[in-house]
């Protein structure tokens, strides 16, 4: 399955990392989290491998996090751990590394997948890039370590616009201008510019942006888990996906969430 969904190439010791599920626009279905968090920790302790670019192929870089095709009908108690343990490990798979990893993103990102890449040493977008963290209008709390990393990127105002209810979507300039992202450049040298940036980066190490620390992000990663987990299992969160992937056509996940709907004032006493 990863070979399927993610292509490798390794080049002056910088394996470039292509999320390749172009006709899904790179979405974070199961599959793909697998895959690609099997990846980043191969690579971790792959010996060809000092630096790593992590991009996508096709029109976007990630669409974000496919939740109707990662949540099961569980116990309340163990869907609860489930979520909080998923979600921690996601972004742990990033903090975890002592690479250097520099995000390329070469389309629209939206959710975990731009949160993600400010835990990278940098983020180089191409022109077409846009940033989007849409949790206020999903009626769920910030993940990725957002919550308090985005100020300390941008500044407290622009954090607040992303994260809020008014879900700034910035274009790569815009981004670039607010200290999001590190770096613009036309589409046809984005690659080109991710490796000589990786190069240069493997003298250095790894480094978190914001002069951050990797164990404080962890904490907030650890605490954002728990709030996003008792998030989702909020009744107008389930209702609302419920009503969104029937709109979809998506009936058997939206079945899964109007029974987690109409059950709720039960097991949520089981919390």
């Amino acid at each position: 399955m990863s070979k399927a969904l993610i292509i490798e190439s390794t080049r002056d010791h910088v394996t470039t990392v292509t999320m390749d599920n172009p006709a899904r626009l790179n979405g974070w279905t199961a599959p793909m989290l697998e895959a690609l968090l099997a990846t980043l920790k191969r690579l971790r302790t792959a010996p060809e491998t000092r630096a790593i670019i992590l991009t996508g192929s096709g029109k976007y870089y990630s669409a974000g996090v496919n939740l109707g095709g990662t949540l099961r009908i569980a116990h309340p108690k163990v869907l609860h751990s489930f979520i909080v343990e998923h979600n921690q490990a996601i972004f742990d798979a990033f903090l975890d590394l002592d690479k250097p990893i520099i995000a390329a993103v070469n389309g629209p990102t939206i959710g975990a997948p731009t949160t993600s890449a400010t835990l990278c040493d940098a983020i180089i977008a191409s022109e077409e890039a846009t940033f989007s963290t849409p949790f206020a209008r999903l009626g769920v709390t910030p993940e990725g370590c957002s919550s308090v990393y985005f100020a300390q990127l941008m500044g407290a105002e622009n954090a607040e616009r992303m994260l809020g209810p008014e879900g700034w979507r910035p274009t790569a300039q815009e981004a670039l201008n607010a200290g999001l992202i590190d770096r613009v450049v036309p589409r046809e040298n984005l690659l080109m510019a991710a490796h000589a940036m990786a190069v240069e980066r493997i003298a250095s190490g790894r480094r978190f942006r914001a002069d951050a620390t990797r164990e404080a992000l962890k904490a907030i990663n650890a605490r954002e888990s728990v709030q996003l987990a008792g998030a989702f299992l909020s009744p107008p969160f389930i209702k609302g996906q419920m009503k969104f992937l029937w709109s979809k056509k998506k009936h058997g996940p939206a079945t899964m969430f109007a029974g987690l709907w109409i059950t709720s004032p039960l097991w949520r006493l089981l919390l």
